[in-house]
């Protein structure tokens, strides 16, 4: 691949000129050979090599592959009636319930469908301020973690199976040596905790023993904007931000439409600013500084590429500009700043997580000076317990644990002994604690280091409370009795206070909201509560507005610094997040929303760092940042900073479950405490090694010179009637056909999708997937361009290799009115039928083939191996009986 001639080719595009990969600009044998096939080489073949190791992984996600024959038949399943049928529970008719997932430590409200009892779909809560509609898709994929069979099972001591009461026994023992010295060397290590009734026994458990201390950590945390917060106002302040009243939004680096805690809300308020009405005859602006892309990259109208620790300097140049001190040095930023001036009160300035507190301090004066708080900014206090700094407070565990003054450690959740960052070594000092007690989902890295380990139940199988970001409390309710014998955080601190009997999360939650006597009537106000999955009128009211610090003082306290020297930036995996899903093969196959990269992740680089350091795709390199180093593949990214190096978190987990163990490389190992989120300095080396990355923006390509696929325009163009509304919107001559004109009687379905508001989220492939039982193939397979997801996003680049613009196309089945692939059908297992509707008939399907041939968005799916799992018994429960799961040997499509 030459990136010179490529990147000539690119600045002497003219017109409409789209691309989706570095290989169809070049025009490679390889991209011609694939565009001219249905699929590429050994995609229509069999393959003998498919390895053991492959095998049993998919096996383990219970979503795996295949048997060796073509006849196979199906096994029996035999079907038992109720005795005594449940109240309420129709067969066949799905029941609904709001609850809550919880994230970060922060709760979003969901309506979990339930059939037969068993929960099978996950949707938002529509009625939950803090959601308002739509959903992500890490709460599409949270059912897969609930059957996981790889979910710890058993409690154990020192890795010993062993059971509750014999942990019970050792509890009690440990508090009454705890109670002699008031708790000194007692500790507590969680997530980010907003849950009422946690801080409320926590509260307890401190007043008994106050010499006891808890901490908390995230891998994925906010001290930056907290601290910011600090710095402007002298205060810890939450920042709401108002998206539905903004005209122009600048993002410095912060990617609000997917990874902020109110990011489904964000995403609904930013898309309504995107669609035209009679009383809003404009659409919304976004500028974008970052230095990847991002979901919030991807929509902007105006997006920079620079250095993460340039942003410092450029928000002081922008701060400037709005204050009249100094003129900006560019177009980009002149536009900027005079948009800003124009639109005071109707704007907002949002920096992300990533950066230093000066970028969000001043982020705070912006808004502030631009006349935005009480229209498009509103305060409140933190909703969370103990709100301050996760690093310095991990630190201070650290630190209490190298000077051996820690008996007993609580962990609480999460895996703080893989996310901590390196130079706290907490995976080596934990084994020298006397007493170490974790609760979890996984037998993970932390669980691996501690001398009990506890089965934490999930959240659909709990109950529980917490706070949305906005303060709003979100009841839990499960749907299903603990599948694993899981027990909750709730009853393990239940257990501390040697209540005999010990009570059920049930009776401690319900049991916290009667002591808030916040209903006159209790039980019609808990009932009405669990309804809705929330408790009304919990948010936090907005504060007085503060007083930002002059922008002087904060020039004076800013770093401001920047050299040339490569930098490597940590962010969350936009598929696994912070390796918490790593073992979810839905969220491991599903394409990352702008490198489409499965199974995998990458060192993301510029192209103008890969022809300095003469690299290509799959090219193993080796970071290091002072002595700590990493190797992992590289993958060209368009649109990404020129020194800018990405790692994502979250994959090279060596204790997770058989779909997990053993994919990609551990960031972790060269992220520290002072650089969590940016790292300067680094060096990268050629070591010589390929690695085969897998990704799926070429799959499927529908490009070819004299058919525009992909197409879009100004609002100026679409206002003008131009040209290019014509061909959009005007009719196709329709007298030439091999069709008869079909009748409706009644009504005729049909679909469209928004493209203007269309982030690339995932979310409806990962919905999809869950609602029509949607098999994973692993990564051997999407390789041969195998994968099942009956929807995919296509994303298009228009422009330079440096600053491209990006658009997102989902591509479902079309439904066509005329649809090529039912004259083709022998068997008229693709029918049209009287709603409209293409359907596809599974048990008539032979397949041939024939629809996908002549299907001309390529949107069918050929189900070549046996995917499905049908015998593991806990993935039985998981499968949508109102629809078909589909056999090998079988054509599927949306419908």
């Amino acid at each position: 691949m030459n990136l010179a001639e490529i990147r000539a080719k690119l600045s002497g595009a003219r017109g409409q000129e789209y691309w989706r990969s570095l290989d169809e600009v070049a025009q490679t044998p390889e991209f011609e050979e694939m565009l001219h096939r249905e699929f590429p080489n050994s995609a229509s073949e069999w393959d003998n090599t498919f390895s053991r190791r492959s095998f049993i992984r998919l096996a383990a996600a219970s979503i795996a592959l295949a048997g060796a024959t073509a006849c196979t038949k199906q096994p029996p399943h035999e079907i038992l009636p109720y005795v005594h049928q449940p109240e309420k529970l129709v067969p066949g008719k799905p029941l609904y319930y709001a609850t809550t997932m919880v994230m970060d430590g922060y709760g979003t409200g969901v309506i979990a469908k339930s059939r037969e009892g068993h929960p099978i779909k996950i949707d938002g809560n529509e009625d939950h301020p803090a959601v308002g509609r739509g959903s992500s898709i890490w709460m599409q994929a949270s059912i897969l973690d609930l059957y996981d069979p790889d979910r710890s099972q058993a409690i154990t001591h020192f890795g010993e199976h062993t059971d509750w009461d014999s942990f019970i026994a050792n509890l009690n023992s440990i508090m009454r040596e705890h109670e002699r010295d008031a708790g000194a060397g007692l500790h507590f290590l969680s997530e980010t905790i907003t849950s009422p009734t946690l801080v409320g026994q926590l509260d307890g458990l401190l007043k008994r023993f106050p010499k006891a201390r808890v901490h908390q950590f995230d891998a994925v945390c906010r001290d930056n904007v907290r601290e910011g917060a600090r710095l402007a106002f002298g205060e810890i302040v939450e920042t709401h931000y108002r998206f539905e009243k903004a005209a122009v939004i600048l993002s410095l680096e912060s990617d609000f439409l997917y990874t902020h805690p109110e990011r489904l809300r964000y995403t609904l308020e930013f898309t309504n600013g995107r669609r035209l009405r009679s009383d809003q005859p404009r659409m919304n602006r976004l500028y974008v500084a970052e230095s990847t892309p991002t979901v919030t990259g991807t929509m902007a109208d105006h997006r920079l590429s620079i250095e993460s620790s340039k942003i410092e300097r450029l928000a002081f140049e922008i701060a400037q500009g709005v204050g009249g001190q100094l003129g900006p040095a560019n177009k980009w930023l002149s536009a900027l700043v005079s948009d800003l001036k124009a639109n005071r009160g109707k704007s907002i300035v949002i920096a992300g997580e990533s950066q230093p507190p000066a970028v969000h301090a001043v982020a705070n004066w912006l808004n502030d000076a631009l006349g935005n708080i009480g229209s498009t900014i509103e305060y409140s206090k933190p909703t969370d317990f103990q709100p301050g700094n996760r690093v310095e407070s991990l630190r201070q565990l650290v630190n209490e644990l190298r000077a051996g003054r820690v008996e007993t450690l609580f962990v609480l959740g999460g895996n703080a002994a893989w996310t901590a960052p390196a130079d706290f070594e907490l995976a080596r000092l934990l084994p020298q604690v006397k007493n170490t007690i974790h609760i979890g989902q996984e037998y993970d890295e932390t669980a691996a280091v501690c001398a009990w380990h506890i089965p934490q139940a999930h959240y659909l199988e709990s109950w529980g409370d917490a706070r949305s970001f906005d303060g709003t409390v979100s009841l839990q309710q499960p749907l299903i009795a603990p599948l694993y014998g899981g027990r909750t955080i709730h009853e393990m601190l239940g257990a501390m206070t040697q209540q005999q009997p010990i009570r059920s999360d049930y009776e401690i939650v319900r049991e916290h909201w009667r002591t808030q006597k916040r209903w006159p009537d209790f039980e019609k106000g808990w009932r009405k509560a669990l309804h809705d999955g929330l408790i009304a009128n919990t948010a936090e009211p907005s504060k007085i507005r503060p007083h930002a610090t002059s922008l002087d003082e904060l020039q004076k306290r800013a770093q401001q610094g920047a050299g040339s020297s490569l930098e490597v930036v940590f962010r969350p995996d936009p598929s696994i997040w912070d390796g918490r899903f790593a073992n979810n093969g839905w969220l491991q196959e599903c394409a990352k929303p702008v490198s489409k990269m499965v199974w995998d992740n990458a060192v993301l680089i510029s192209g103008a760092l890969a022809e300095r350091e003469h690299l290509q795709n799959g090219d193993v390199v080796e970071l290091s940042i002072g002595e700590r180093n990493v190797r992992g593949p590289v993958w060209i990214m368009p649109g990404q900073a020129e020194n800018t190096i990405t790692l994502h978190l979250g994959y090279g987990r060596e204790r997770v479950g058989r779909v997990g163990s053993g994919v990609g490389f551990n960031a972790y190992r060269l992220r520290t405490a002072d650089g969590l989120w940016i790292h300067t300095g680094a060096q990268i080396t050629k070591t010589g090694e390929q690695h085969l990355l897998v990704t799926t923006q070429e799959h499927h390509n529908l490009s070819s010179p004299e058919r525009e696929v992909y197409r879009n325009g100004t609002l100026a163009e679409f206002q003008s009637n131009s040209t290019f509304v014509k061909d959009t919107v005007e009719q196709v001559h329709r007298d030439e056909t091999l069709y008869d004109e079909f009748q409706y009687p009644g009504y005729k379905w049909a679909m469209s999708i928004d493209l203007t508001t269309c982030i690339g989220c995932n979310a409806c492939l990962l919905a999809c997937n869950a609602e029509n039982n949607i098999p994973v193939v692993g990564k051997d397979q999407v390789h041969k361009h195998r994968e099942m997801y009956w929807i995919r996003i296509d994303t298009y680049y228009k422009g330079t290799l440096e600053n491209p613009s990006f658009n997102h196309m989902p591509v479902p089945c079309m439904h066509c009115e005329h649809a090529p692939c039912e004259l083709v059908c022998p068997v008229a297992a693709t029918v049209h039928d009287h709603e409209g509707l293409n359907l596809q008939v599974y048990n008539r399907c032979v397949g041939t083939r024939f629809c996908s041939n002549n299907c001309p968005y390529k949107v069918r799916r050929f189900n070549f191996l046996q995917y499905t799992d049908y015998r593991t018994p806990q993935l039985k429960p998981l499968y949508n009986p109102d629809v078909t799961v589909r056999w090998r040997g079988v054509m599927e499509k949306c419908t």
